[in-house]
């Protein structure tokens, strides 16, 4: 009987699985805002507000120069555009976050007033991942956030596996690694050995601030800072944590299944 009930109710629920890619993406949470865009041109001179309540000194700006925000140190807390007088740091609302290069994170420098998105794989790796991609999660130290949120693409409204993409538990049978958390020093050689483990060609890419640059523990003598001081990094996914919504783009646009629209201003 049980059995049965448990049955009839999945049919009548029908498929909760979200249209995403071939529909609309889902909204964001209202807390939750999305890329960061600079202005660099509305700085006032003289002007270093948003430098000093910075927590992980993603922002500089040298005299005579330029603010600079480095999306990879960011953990999205809003004080610098609180902080700021003339407004030249914005939320968008835009998932879209992952990039290839490190130094695609950095806003505000030469005039980029936001991100230059990730491209896809070549066509050689293309071929090989495009349609199956197994990854293992490594959580280098990570305090669970990043950790979570990944999980999340397994669930049912997320339904992962539907693209092909899967995690497994050994890196002899997965094809990269996802690395959350700033690499402790007690994780830096399971890190390295994991990744010795994983089969060539493979990739790696590192989700969340920490993975990227150290997060709320850049500079501490027990970190190494993230991902990219030990194994080499194909895909930056920013945020503390980053949305499942901007995990999930950064690896599909990784893979070269998705079409762009325009960003949101």
């Amino acid at each position: 009987m049980f059995v049965h009930d448990t049955l009839l109710n999945r049919l009548k629920r029908g498929c909760e699985t979200m249209a995403y890619p071939a529909g609309p993406a889902p909204a964001l949470p209202d807390r939750h805002g999305g890329a960061l865009r600079v202005e660099a041109a509305k700085c006032q001179a003289g002007c270093a507000a948003c430098v000093a309540v910075c927590p992980t000194e993603a922002i500089t700006r040298p005299p005579n120069q330029a603010v600079a925000l480095d999306l990879g140190r960011c953990i999205f807390c809003a004080e610098c555009i609180k902080a700021c007088p003339a407004g030249a740091i914005t939320q968008t609302g835009d998932h879209r976050l992952a990039v290839r290069r490190r130094d695609d994170l950095v806003l505000g420098e030469a005039g980029r007033e936001q991100l230059r998105l990730a491209v896809a794989l070549d066509a050689k790796l293309r071929r090989l991942f495009g349609r199956s991609l197994k990854l293992r999660q490594v959580s280098a130290g990570g305090c669970n956030a990043c950790e979570a949120d990944t999980n999340v693409l397994g669930t049912i409204g997320w339904d992962l596996g539907r693209f092909g993409i899967q995690f497994v538990a050994s890196p002899r049978h997965a094809d990269g690694l996802l690395i959350t958390g700033p690499v402790s020093k007690n994780m830096e050689l399971a890190l390295r050995k994991t990744y010795a483990a994983v089969p060539e060609p493979r990739i790696v890419i590192a989700v969340g601030a920490c993975a990227i640059a150290g997060g709320p523990f850049v500079g501490h003598p027990q970190v190494n800072n993230g991902a990219g001081a030990l194994v080499p990094v194909d895909l930056f996914i920013p945020g503390c944590p980053p949305h499942p919504l901007t995990i999930l783009d950064g690896l599909l646009r990784l893979l070269g299944r998705l079409e762009d629209a325009p960003r949101r201003s």
